[in-house]
């Protein structure tokens, strides 16, 4: 198993790549769509949302060239790590494959040539949420243990209910403005349709390529955000991607997190099943204490997880991928996000020794 850090775009630079060193990162999963880029908050903590979004897409007609990527993993390289994946396609380059719109074939097209420039530049994942809405309906406040500033969700409201804007998917606005009409709503069994038909297309071309596509949960886990569906908001829906095209390089991110958040299953089991064999690429490991519409984002050591017995089932299954702490609760220092970041790191790095020495 590998410990890694997720980055976002801000935090590209040396002295994050070292604080994840420093922290016991051997590895790095990087957020190249910048979602602060309006953002009225700080951009040290994970984007929260609002009816009007995280901001703007980036350039339809720009997607990450060969070289930027391999300049990217070679300055990541430098810092004693490995650039593991990528962690979501830009709403601006898939916006139309996503609604189903005129501009779909094309995006495609743009999607498979993001693959062959990840493929050439030598970085093997990336990953991905297959959903209109996005990240919508939390909130963020002192929540958590000691008055940290921690992501909750705390019932059905005007944020997550609300109906999405034209102009906007993801999150994010991939025109020069949000529309006046509404999104239309559409079907489970139409959002379905539209993965699959995603997946079917460019499931070869990464193949080819040598890169995995990871596909993450819905978070908030719930049947529907924003009067739109959602394709994985409980755990059996897992097997319904991965029937899509059976192949390596159709695989999951699986975030526990979200997991734990879901109304049905177990978290032990779904770790169980999906790691026996090889349909995890990467897994987003923190903590969390209730289920949707209720629920708040813990510290590691606390919440519904058992984080050790997490790990034991990763050993049992010799589970050799990334994992990394997605989120963690921001605490009361000068440097909120990093305190509460490295907090994670050392009691999964002290996890994974205790594990390690534990009897199989």
């Amino acid at each position: 198993m590998k410990l890694g850090f997720g980055l976002y775009r801000h935090m590209l630079n040396r002295a994050h790549y070292d604080f994840a060193r420093q922290c016991g990162a051997t590895a790095v999963i990087v957020h190249l769509v910048d979602y602060f880029n309006t953002s009225e908050r700080v951009p040290r903590d994970q984007p929260i949302g609002g009816l009007n979004g995280w901001g703007f897409a980036g350039n339809e007609d720009e997607i990450w060239s060969v070289e930027e990527l391999r300049v990217l993993r070679r300055e990541i390289n430098d810092a004693g790590l490995e650039l593991y994946g990528i962690e979501n396609f830009d709403p601006a380059h898939w916006y139309d494959i996503l609604l189903d719109g005129p501009r779909r074939s094309i995006q495609i097209e743009k999607i498979k040539q993001i693959l062959r420039n990840l493929g050439a530049a030598g970085i093997g994942c990336v990953g991905y949420n297959f959903s209109i809405a996005g990240v919508a309906g939390r909130k963020h406040g002192p929540v958590g243990r000691g008055s940290s500033i921690a992501c909750y969700m705390d019932g059905l409201d005007v944020g997550n209910q609300a109906p999405i804007k034209k102009g906007m998917v993801w999150n994010m606005i991939y025109g020069q403005k949000l529309g006046d009409e509404d999104l239309p709503t559409i079907s489970h069994d139409e959002l379905w349709r539209r993965l699959r038909a995603f997946l079917e297309e460019v499931t070869p071309v990464a193949e080819e390529a040598g890169v995995r596509l990871a596909a993450h949960p819905d978070d908030p886990p719930l049947d529907r955000v924003r009067q739109q569906p959602r394709l994985v908001y409980q755990p059996r829906m897992f097997d319904w991607i991965l029937e899509a095209t059976p192949s390596a390089s159709n695989a999951l991110e699986l975030c526990l997190g979200t997991v734990a958040e879901m109304t049905e299953g177990s978290v032990y089991e779904t770790v169980d099943r999906y790691t026996r064999g090889d349909a995890v690429a990467y897994i987003h490991l923190r903590n969390v204490a209730g289920k949707v519409p209720h629920y708040r984002e813990t510290f590691i050591d606390e919440g519904d997880i058992d984080v050790l017995r997490v790990l034991g089932i990763l050993k049992r299954n010799n589970y050799r991928g990334l994992i990394i702490p997605d989120h963690a609760p921001q605490m009361s220092c000068d440097a909120p996000w990093y305190a509460g970041m490295a907090y994670a790191m050392g009691y999964l790095q002290a996890g994974l020794k205790a594990v390690a020495h534990s009897p199989a």
